[in-house]
């Protein structure tokens, strides 16, 4: 079969675009990872999928696939490539739509200046729920946050556990960019407390309303931008008393904007969302 595709990035993360509205797609996990592989497929981050919604309530069905083919609960950068690839697809005529994922309902809105925001929902900080183990653990509290010690690499360090509908690890650390993220970053991923595995976040902090932050993806390996990364790593320094919203994320790929006004709160994702190019494969 030939199948239809867009070709999508936010700030670097890049995804294949899939409507499955006006085709038939039911592609297995080895079919999902060839898509993405980047020498023998189209190459992306992420395979997002465009379905019909299952609620009456929502607008679309949105579902995620990582490199490795397999399906995740969430991706903010993806979420605000969705709104784009609806619109431009005139699959609806919305600025505002409602989006049913795996882990619940997304609101993103198309703003007058070309950008997109997006209601990710109130982060989930109870670490059996991100789900993270923490039994025999002894937390450091810092201001409203916990942070918690992982063992890795014959080192400890302390990660703040969050979920943003997927589960990051956040660190602080003093120089994202000598930090060696690709050493540590899979070693977090697959560490045995993290049962669903998880994203590695390593912040630095520049002032009070700006970031940098490198993420190692679960499944994708470091990525030039994650959205529910920027997310978490912003929620962990606010509740750290060491960020002041809305916090500028700088990452390899370019700027994110959150917005958090404190627990209980939606977090409010902004940046761009652009399309490289529409294609066709065979299958």
């Amino acid at each position: 079969m030939k199948l239809k595709f867009t070709k999508m990035h936010g700030a670097g993360n890049d995804f294949i675009v899939i409507d499955a509205i006006n085709q038939n797609i039911n592609f297995t996990p080895t079919q999902w990872k060839h898509l993405a592989d980047r020498r023998f497929g189209i190459g992306a981050d992420q395979i997002l999928v465009v379905e019909q919604p299952v609620s009456a309530d929502v607008d679309f069905r949105y579902r995620i696939y990582n490199a490795d083919g397999g399906e995740v609960e969430q991706c903010g950068n993806g979420s605000r490539a969705f709104v784009r690839f609806v619109t431009d697809k005139k699959l609806t005529n919305k600025n505002a739509i409602r989006v049913e994922t795996m882990s619940g309902i997304i609101e993103p809105q198309l703003q007058s200046d070309g950008s997109i925001c997006v209601n990710m929902g109130a982060p989930i900080l109870d670490a059996s729920k991100v789900p993270f183990d923490t039994f025999g653990l002894n937390a450091k509290t810092q201001a409203d946050d916990l942070s918690w010690p992982l063992s890795i690499n014959e080192k400890t360090v302390f990660v703040s556990a969050v979920s943003m509908g997927n589960p990051h690890a956040v660190q602080v650390v003093e120089d994202s960019e000598t930090y060696p993220v690709l050493l540590d970053g899979p070693l977090i991923e697959h560490h045995p407390r993290f049962p669903k595995r998880v994203n590695a976040g390593f912040m630095q902090v520049i002032n009070p309303q700006h970031i940098r932050l490198r993420v190692f993806e679960r499944g994708a390996g470091e990525t030039l931008a994650c959205g529910t990364g920027a997310c978490a790593a912003v929620v962990t320094g606010i509740l750290r008393g060491l960020l002041t919203s809305p916090v500028r994320v700088s990452m390899h790929g370019g700027e994110l904007s959150i917005d958090w006004q404190g627990p209980d709160h939606p977090v409010f994702l902004s940046g761009p969302a652009v399309t490289v190019f529409d294609g066709e494969i065979e299958i």
